[in-house]
């Protein structure tokens, strides 16, 4: 925490962050500093021009009359809110009964409290204050005092029965009614933070727009922030809004293209992390989240929390392999989400169909082997287990079983055994097996089977394919398909990898649960090579009765280490091997990072000669979409396959996106430094812990020590410099022994988790 000694020079540091914020705090039609409470009223409605601006100064607190240290007032000149400023070491929090009858005197519907560090947003009429990560801009106010005077009770706005979908007329779903009516309740108590629990394929983007709609018309909401952590999330999800909210403006922001300023805006949490100081922490008021148990860590938690807004988070993952941290962000009682569908009522009534696994296959992963979990590598599982014979005897076996029961699968499928997505270990690994399926059918000249990760130029246009056209049949994939994927022809799912994530494991069974009654879908098939059924006691005999589910029931289950986020998550499970090298192009080619990194910025430099596109990015000007895509397709070439993908596993920034990375090339940026991206996650973790202001300023004195360390543990509290401040014996005042211990290490967790080195 910065020191700023006396109230003058917090204020020094206000000012700046007004600017941040769009204020001009030497535009009296703005902001007004050091105003007399005594008859302000008439002085504000009447003649606003009579406010004299007289030189911060500090003045004495008191029960009486007094002066507000700054007034933010609107465009006709009425104040909208009071900012009360205090230096570094006074709590802003304990202002509120100082500040609050200024702002009632004046009419100012909101107060700030703030020491230069710590800023808290106060709407006195309706919440307490609470931490934000910046001022509100002129706008933000003005939208939410509009709001208010056009908002009426949830319950008044009626729940559809049908909504119109791609052409066609869709039923709202009882259970979709049900989760708008738990959402009602919740944000009628004054909840701001909510969590949806519905299995892949049951209607989660559906419901969610139908709900925003909701919003908007209850006056709840005018803008919109819809975060994703794939593409396919974001084209599915615009997709969905310009079809059921079609009235609204929407849009895509992606990295380097302009902001517009439309309703609801489209991005992916890798983009927002790198953007989301463009807006001020009031330009949302709804922040949805999908696949939220993947957003909650370090800088993906950053992008979050920086918008003061009511936070819904979508997940398809079962409560009882949701994360503490996920429940505790969305404050979730009891670890229970607002809502949940379970996945086996799903299936009972028939809004996903059920599966099977294939019998009589060969098991890669012998029963007992041991694999070190700690260090698992898939190139180098992929040495030690599979071969050139297994991995043609897998897709000889898979093959055969597809042709022979694809019409008990779907009655109505016409054209091959039906879609599949073979999971694989590797992209080198993805190639062989595509190969052993063409290799199967030589009539289809190479289209039976194509490989689709990050390194494929058409990665795109494959997916449409696979998705609309009869060919490919099956896609190969590491990683690309295996969240987020929607196609509801999938008939069969080969698992020729080793998952050890229950989410992963459910996201990935997932893809094959859609219903599809235009070839009567009736169940899909699992072929799972390396018994991952079997370790998560998955059974397709129990997928009623829920004793299987999918889920590990036998044994205590192990919390995922904190170096083994990603991993566990189910984000990236190259991520780990990929500290070494970076694994390109189809055939999975190894390059060692730091050649990689050298090779990206010589090209970069060497192109930014004559490029006209990087020319601009060079001098700062913003790109169109087009010039966007244009660029990433020229840099993704066969020699080194230069793409954000590979560029993040290089450079060990999984918020990165391309343009970070080319600024960085050619000297425009500097990727984040470890002090800025743990304080940013640290300020991101406390915004979304319920702490008292005592609570949230202590630990902002160990964040300071974390940072020096790299850690902090109970250990350090009795030595200088925290010894010398009695941090031991004040932590377990303001925590108690135990609950000390437990949000140390919560902290570590969040912000200071082992690094990749």
């Amino acid at each position: 925490m910065k020191d700023f000694s006396t109230e003058a020079d917090a204020r020094i540091v206000i000012d700046g962050l007004l600017r941040q914020a769009g204020w001009d705090p030497a535009d009296k039609s703005q902001v007004r500093a050091e105003v007399p409470i005594r008859n302000l009223p008439e002085t504000v409605a009447e003649t606003p021009g009579n406010f004299a601006r007289n030189q911060p100064q500090i003045m004495p607190d008191n029960d009486g009359p007094g002066r507000a240290d700054y007034v933010l007032m609107d465009q006709r000149g009425r104040p909208l809110a009071v900012v009360e400023a205090k230096r570094s070491a006074v709590e802003p929090y304990t202002a509120k009964k100082k500040t609050l009858p200024y702002a009632k005197s004046i009419n100012a519907p909101f107060i700030f409290l703030t020491n230069g560090d710590l800023i808290y947003f106060w709407d006195y009429t309706n919440d307490d204050a609470r931490i934000v990560n910046s001022f509100f801009s002129r706008r933000d106010l003005e939208r939410l005092v509009e709001m208010r005077e056009t908002q009426k009770p949830l319950a008044t706005v009626e729940i559809p029965e049908y909504y119109l979908r791609q052409g066609e007329q869709r039923k709202v779903r009882p259970y979709q009614q049900e989760a708008m009516k738990a959402l009602d309740h919740a944000v009628e108590l004054g909840k701001h933070r909510f969590l949806i629990e519905l299995p892949t394929g049951t209607g989660k983007t559906d419901l969610i727009c139908l709900y925003l709609k909701r919003l908007i018309e209850a006056g709840r909401a005018e803008r919109v922030l819809f975060l994703v952590d794939r593409e396919q999330l974001a084209k599915q999800a615009l997709e969905a809004i310009q079809d059921i909210l079609n009235q609204y403006g929407s849009y895509w922001l992606r990295p380097g293209v302009i902001r517009e300023e439309k309703q609801i805006t489209v991005c992916l949490l890798q983009t927002m992390i790198s953007r989301y100081t463009e807006f001020t922490s009031g330009y949302f008021d709804v922040v949805i989240a999908d696949e939220c148990h993947r957003s909650i860590y370090g800088s993906w938690q950053t992008a979050l929390t920086h918008f003061d807004a009511l936070h819904i988070g979508l997940t398809a993952t079962p409560s009882a392999y949701i994360e503490r941290n996920t429940f505790q962000f969305y404050q979730c009682k009891d670890n229970q989400p607002d809502f949940s569908f379970p996945i086996q009522e799903a299936l009972e009534k028939e809004y996903l169909v059920p599966y099977k696994f294939a019998t009589g296959i060969t098991l890669i992963l012998a029963e007992g082997a041991e694999v070190d979990d700690e260090y698992y590598d898939p190139a180098e599982f992929e040495r030690k287990w599979t071969n050139e014979d297994s991995n043609r005897k897998m897709m000889q076996e898979f093959d055969r079983l597809a042709w022979e029961n694809y019409k008990d699968l779907a009655p109505g499928q016409e054209t091959g055994p039906g879609k599949a997505i073979v999971f694989a270990l590797t992209k080198h690994h993805a190639a062989r097996l595509a190969y052993y399926l063409n290799e199967l059918h030589p009539e289809h000249k190479g289209q039976y089977a194509e490989v689709i990760t990050s390194d494929v130029p058409n990665a795109d246009d494959l997916i449409r394919k696979f998705k609309r056209e009869p060919y490919p049949q099956i896609a190969v994939s590491v990683g690309m398909l295996d969240t987020g994927f929607d196609c509801r022809e999938v008939l069969h799912l080969v698992l020729c990898r080793r998952v050890r994530s229950p989410i992963l494991y459910q996201q990935m069974r997932g893809r094959g649960t859609r219903t599809a009654p235009h070839i009567g879908k009736q169940k899909f098939v699992i072929y799972d090579f390396f018994r991952n059924h079997e370790y998560f006691n998955d059974s397709d005999a129990d997928i009623f009765s829920g004793a299987g589910g999918g889920y590990r029931t036998s044994g205590e289950r192990k919390p995922p280490r904190p170096f083994n986020n990603l991993v566990e998550l189910g984000l990236m499970d190259e991520w780990l091997h990929a500290v070494k090298y970076v694994e390109v192009g189809p055939n999975g080619e190894r390059i060692d990072k730091n050649d990689y990194i050298t090779n990206w910025e010589k090209t970069v430099r060497s192109a930014a000669k004559d490029d006209p596109i990087l020319k601009k990015v060079r001098s700062g000007k913003q790109l169109s979409e087009n010039e966007e895509q244009t660029l990433a397709e020229n840099l993704n070439k066969p020699d080194m396959y230069f793409n954000e993908d590979n560029l993040r596993r290089a450079y060990r920034k999984p918020g990165g996106n391309l343009l970070d990375f080319i600024r960085a090339a050619l000297g425009k940026a500097k990727i984040k430094s470890r002090e800025q991206e743990l304080t940013e996650d640290f300020q991101a973790w406390l915004v979304s812990k319920s702490l008292s202001p005592q609570q949230a300023q202590y630990l902002s004195l160990l964040k300071n020590r974390g940072i020096a360390r790299g850690t902090i543990q109970v250990d350090d509290l009795f030595q200088p410099p925290l010894s010398i401040l009695n941090a031991a014996q004040l932590g377990v005042e303001l925590f108690g022994e135990r609950g000390l211990k437990e949000i140390i290490n919560e902290m570590n967790e969040a912000v200071f988790p082992k690094r990749i080195a």
